[in-house]
């Protein structure tokens, strides 16, 4: 199928300091795949974006956190970089948005540092992933198992480590989308703290 996620809606969360090619390359092959794809942040106007620590692009945000609502959307794409997970995991509506994905079964794309605001999400615990290496010991303190892969999937939930996974990062991405709801079984719903 040339379009396999028509008729789905993706919200991307992110603020500034995300790294430019972790938000423009996904975005892109969700498009590519026929998502509907949103930018959503806790601020409104354009968010910066990152090459590494020089300056990238800035993207228009297409929807407030305030006005997003995780029952209109489909799937989860969080990008990382160091200062936009750092923004998001401090930002209790961020983690808000995060937990409904995750208690409602879907799908949740997230590379490099973002798995820094599914771990103050407390979504965790018991759940297989990778990250930028430099996290792995906050995400092994919230009961994570850790591992150094390209890309891990785990019941909904894809991880990549760093820029140069993308291409595996993206196809597993579109492909746990695709499949849509999972089932959580075997690890505890994630609650407000």
């Amino acid at each position: 199928m040339k379009h396999p996620l028509i008729n789905k809606r993706v919200a991307i969360l992110a603020a500034d300091g995300f790294e430019q090619v972790e938000l423009e390359e996904p975005k892109q092959a969700l498009e590519d795949a026929g998502a509907t794809v949103t930018i959503v942040s806790p601020k409104s106007g354009k968010i910066q974006g990152m090459n590494h620590l020089e300056m990238g692009d800035t993207f228009e945000v297409d929807m407030v956190l305030d006005d997003a609502k995780p029952e209109e959307f489909d799937a989860l794409l969080l990008p990382g970089g160091a200062v936009n997970p750092d923004t998001l995991r401090s930002t209790p509506a961020a983690l808000d948005f995060v937990r409904a994905f995750f208690n409602g079964g879907k799908p949740i794309a997230a590379i490099c540092h973002a798995p820094w605001v599914l771990a103050d999400a407390g979504v965790l615990k018991g759940r297989k992933l990778t990250s930028w290496p430099a996290i792995q010991n906050d995400l092994k303190n919230v009961g994570a198992l850790w591992v150094d892969e390209e890309v891990v999937v785990d019941k909904g939930l894809v991880t990549s480590r760093k820029p140069a996974d993308i291409p595996a990062f993206n196809a597993k991405m579109i492909e746990e989308f695709v499949e849509g709801i999972h089932a959580r079984s075997g690890t505890q719903m994630a609650s407000s703290r």
